[in-house]
């Protein structure tokens, strides 16, 4: 199943000169998502995670499920303020400013192997952070699992040699 063609390309959002790549359409056909959801396994299938941990928001539509049919809890990495209890966090480089993920501070007690989803790997920054925030919490960053990747904006670079990076959908 060729899985780019649904994905929709909208132009000049969310501002001009970004070609935005919107996944609803894949999100609502199942066939599409059970494919989906059957690459991403494989994925699975090669770095044996004990858990996934999904960055927010998009990561967390397609990492639960991906954690259920693999019998794998899930974590999520959040926002600041967005999770109760006592939080690791991690500051990260965007363009224009700095931003902030965090994840439970008892979410990857025991090093557990760990997967990161996501729906999108563009620069690399929010992934990056995220396998940060992994290991500064105690798990074993095994890899990373994207829907889509925007090849020219290099976010590959950002990742850690070490660990396996795959995506689905590969825009050059």
């Amino acid at each position: 199943m060729d899985l780019q063609t649904y994905i929709r390309s909208i132009p000049d959002f969310p501002k001009p000169g970004i070609l935005f790549r919107d996944i609803n359409p894949l999100l609502r056909n199942p066939a599409a998502m059970v494919e989906v959801m059957r690459r991403l396994g494989a994925i699975c299938d090669a770095v044996q995670p004990d858990l996934i941990v999904g960055i927010e928001s998009r990561g967390f539509i397609v990492g639960t499920p991906l954690a259920l049919q693999r019998s794998l809890g899930f974590v999520p990495v959040r926002k600041p303020g967005k999770l109760p209890g006592a939080v690791i966090g991690v500051d990260y480089a965007l363009e224009y400013g700095t931003d902030r993920l965090e994840i439970q501070s008892d979410a990857l007690t025991g090093n557990p192997r760990v997967l990161v989803v996501d729906d999108l790997l563009a620069t690399g920054g929010t992934a990056a952070a995220t396998g940060s925030l992994v290991r500064a919490a105690g798990g074993e960053l095994v890899g990373f699992a994207f829907v889509i990747e925007l090849e020219p904006l290099g976010g590959r670079s950002a990742l850690p040699d070490e660990v396996l990076a795959e995506s689905l959908i590969r825009y050059p």
